[in-house]
């Protein structure tokens, strides 16, 4: 173990418990990781191998779940502010690229009294540098591996106007797992606009990897591509980038190093990386990628496959699901009372350790999913708390589960922190209510409705309103955003629902059929087929491809409040103010689209039914109402046939402390 206190006198023995024996300084940041071993340390900070003490809580891991602390400590007095800055604008940069496969995943950014940390994905592997010294040079099957696979990362940083500005083998890590590339250290990077493209800044980057005009502090994306030519000629060389390069012919002489000739393609490649003047060199990773012959990667702000799926079209073929699961014998595991006013939304983390919810107590509880405990209370209302000061309307996490998104009938939304469960924002949302929320998965993006009808668009990063649409002409119910952030579904009290192009703000069409409001949506995987409920108790399914409706359904016996989706998109849970919940198994039909396979099963509740949620795996389902109590409903049938009597023994315990009216909790099997 090692403490994470500058000034503790024998750090690499702070014992342990909570708190170091030798200065007294808490052990674990965040009440969650704990630094084992000192990596590296420079000017600003130091780096730490850690372990993630709540994961493995969570997954009952005996191993350790490892990841890296960043702890910023300024040495030097007069470059405090500047560092500071440079450091949260990282934690900005993670966050947004760490979606990326071979970037490391940002899992909290800390600010305390004593500085600040970044805690990213720990990559198990060697760097190039270790792998060249180890190999003395690369072959040319190999550089040509690397540029497959890190031209497309630099492509995705790229479209999120980011620059590395430190490209080199040592920030280069062959992940031990699957032997793929991962680009590390975005210490140096850079968030490039247009005007900042034009300004003189100061110089960041290694030695002999830099651009010409990186050094003169003008780094732009083909400084990225320079210095990628830089470390492919130092491996297949094994010699440092300052004996490549003469001086006195103003040129880089690294051919005549070579151990064996390579091939004249990838010379040709090679030397246009590196050529000093930008305009005879690559502007783009995507060209490399065409002069090589390599597929060329999809990004974020290209048109996805999905856009095209809700734009009136011939039919195109949809890919069959999987056969939908057997549904019997589901069952409350858990019951989870702290509320004190009905539950009115919820929502699931994407890395599964959370439930959030929501009720008119004004207040979010945050619970361990797998446990059911109670973790933490976010806001404590009132005019003076920095709650909100009126009824949870709306739930939404992050995709990268760093942050959560609430929404209120007091009309603002607020950003928190998971790590240290603070408030980061408070947006004053809509003049009146908001009522729902949507993220985008990809783009820096949400999407809030509002009891007037209105929807606004939100850069997540900064707060700041984007645009604003206005056709609905009562209260939006549900909000849908496609993953790249290019279109949304809005459904509204006002019976339709709406298909919008987010990046010219136009109406795309309209979908009607509801006879009364329309309460919530949910939509597949592909964005292929739309599901939609409301107050005339029918499920809708909508083939999107043809913007049509398919199968209508009489699904309740009183209004449809909310729909949950499995990620499989095998199963449809809806629930309703009749105080069911029920489980509908989903087929697609080759001729009709998205339809129920068989008939659900009925999960009956005391009390009306306002929120559902499946885990991330699928395997549980989370409901709330107006019993102020969250239930985790399982299947309770294993492979022997035997109901999980552990699970049910919990429930019992938990109803019998939460003085709550119980459910009764078992699945009856219905005709629709």
């Amino acid at each position: 173990m090692h403490c994470l206190n500058p000034a503790c006198p024998q750090p690499q023995d702070p014992g342990t418990g909570e708190t170091c024996q030798h200065c007294g300084a808490a052990l674990l940041l965040g009440d969650r990781f704990r630094a084992v071993k000192l990596l590296g340390q420079g000017g600003f900070g130091r780096t730490f191998l850690a372990i993630d003490e709540r994961k493995r809580s969570a997954q009952h891991s005996a191993s350790p779940c490892h990841c890296v602390i960043k702890q910023f400590f300024p040495l030097q007095r007069g470059d405090v502010r500047r560092a500071a800055e440079l450091f949260r604008q990282e934690a900005e940069r993670l966050r947004r690229l760490g979606q990326h496969p071979q970037i490391p995943r940002l899992l909290a950014h800390l600010e305390d009294e004593d500085g600040q940390y970044l805690v990213q994905e720990y990559i198990p592997g060697k760097n190039l540098e270790v792998l060249l010294h180890e190999q003395k040079v690369f072959y040319e099957g190999q550089v040509l591996d690397l540029l497959k696979s890190l031209l497309p990362v630099l492509a995705f940083i790229h479209s999120q106007r980011v620059i590395h500005r430190d490209l080199k083998p040592e920030n280069i890590i062959q992940r031990q797992s699957d032997r793929e590339l991962v680009l590390v250290d975005f210490g140096a990077s850079k968030y490039a606009t247009q005007t900042a493209l034009g300004k003189t800044g100061t110089m960041i980057g290694s030695a002999g990897y830099a651009a010409p005009e990186q050094v003169m502090g003008r780094a732009e994306f083909a400084s990225d591509l320079y210095s990628l030519g830089v470390t492919c000629i130092h491996l297949l060389t094994g010699m440092h980038p300052f004996d490549l390069y003469s001086p006195m012919q103003d040129a880089w002489i690294w051919r005549q190093y070579l151990p064996e000739p390579i091939g004249d393609r990838l010379t040709r490649v090679l030397n246009k990386l590196l050529q000093r003047p930008i305009s005879s060199r690559y502007k783009t990773a995507t060209a490399v990628l065409k002069d090589l012959g390599f597929p060329l990667p999809k990004l974020p702000n290209s048109p996805p496959a999905p856009r095209q799926s809700i734009v009136p079209a011939p039919r195109q073929p949809v890919a069959p699901l999987a056969p939908p699961p057997p549904l019997s014998n589901w069952h409350c595991a858990h019951t989870l009372a702290a509320h004190s006013g009905p539950i009115t939304t919820l929502a699931t983390s994407p890395d599964g350790l959370w439930i959030a919810s929501g009720s008119t107590d004004k207040t979010v509880r945050l619970w361990s999913l797998e446990t059911g405990d109670l973790l933490h209370t976010l806001g404590n209302g009132g005019l003076f708390g920095n709650g909100h000061g009126d009824r949870l309307s709306a739930l939404a996490f992050t995709p990268d589960s760093i942050e959560l998104l609430s929404a209120s009938d007091d009309g603002t939304i607020k950003q928190w922190d998971m790590a240290t469960q603070r408030l980061m924002r408070t947006i004053d949302g809509h003049d009146w209510l908001v009522s729902a929320i949507a993220l985008s998965q990809h783009a820096p993006l949400f999407a809030t409705g509002g009891g007037d009808g209105r929807i606004n668009l939100w850069n997540l990063e900064t707060g700041e309103q984007i645009a604003s649409l206005g056709k609905h002409r009562d209260r939006i119910s549900a909000l849908l955003l496609s993953p790249d952030g290019h279109t949304l579904i809005s459904a509204s009290y006002d019976n339709t629902i709406r298909l919008w192009n987010l990046r010219t703000d136009a109406l795309i069409g309209t979908l009607r059929a509801h006879t009364d409001r329309i309460t919530s949506l949910a939509i597949t995987a592909d964005w292929q087929s739309l599901i939609s409920a409301g107050a005339d108790k029918t499920l809708r399914f909508w083939d999107l491809n043809r913007m049509a409706q398919t199968r209508p359904i009489v699904a309740h016996k009183d209004t449809i409040t909310t729909l949950a989706l499995s990620p499989q998109g095998t199963l449809l849970a809806s629930g309703s103010d009749d105080n069911t919940i029920k489980l509908w198994p989903l087929t697609r039909h080759p001729e009709i689209g998205l339809t129920v396979a068989h008939r659900p099963i009925a999960l009956r509740g005391a009390w009306a039914i306002a929120a559902l949620v499946f885990s991330p795996d699928g395997k549980s389902l989370v409901s709330g109402g107006a019993d102020e109590v969250v239930r985790i409903w399982e299947e309770g049938i294993g492979s022997d046939g035997v109901r999980d009597r552990k699970n049910e023994k919990r429930r019992t315990k938990n109803e019998k402390g939460s003085g709550q009216k119980n459910a009764d909790d078992r699945a009856e099997p219905l005709d629709f």
